[in-house]
């Protein structure tokens, strides 16, 4: 392959471009569905379209030991992991359940859309 491929598209073996149309956004309310935290729910926090992998409010907790710097005790701070977005699903409005997401056409613009009909609006996350 031309190494100017390789350099846009990556090495990987079907040289997919990640994360361009991930299924979930920053704020989006999902459900785990699988894993140690299957069945949990929360807002995204954060999105990383490079590795397609998502922070969620309260799922997958990690424990961090934080050194001793200047003036600062040391601590053991407990703050959420990143998580594969294959291992969620954005919760539909309409029935409270989780769902596909589709893409319609409504007013002329493209948005996201539950098994319901109803429109998946992304709220505003707490910043972490």
């Amino acid at each position: 392959m031309a190494p100017e491929l390789n350099v846009r598209y990556g090495t990987g073996r079907f040289f997919r471009r990640k994360g361009l149309n991930m299924h979930v956004r920053r704020g989006d309310l999902v459900q785990v569905i699988s894993g140690a935290d299957r069945g949990k729910q929360g807002r995204v926090l954060k999105v990383d379209h490079k590795h397609d992998r998502i922070k969620v409010e309260g799922i997958r907790i990690a424990t961090r030991h934080v050194k001793p710097a200047a003036g600062k005790p040391g601590s053991i701070d407990k703050r959420e992991a990143y998580i594969p977005s294959c291992k969620v699903m954005p919760i539909d409005p309409g029935t409270g359940k989780p769902t596909r997401v589709y893409m319609r056409e409504v007013d002329g613009k493209r948005v996201r859309v539950g098994k319901s009909g109803q429109v998946i609006e992304s709220q505003p996350a707490a910043q972490s």
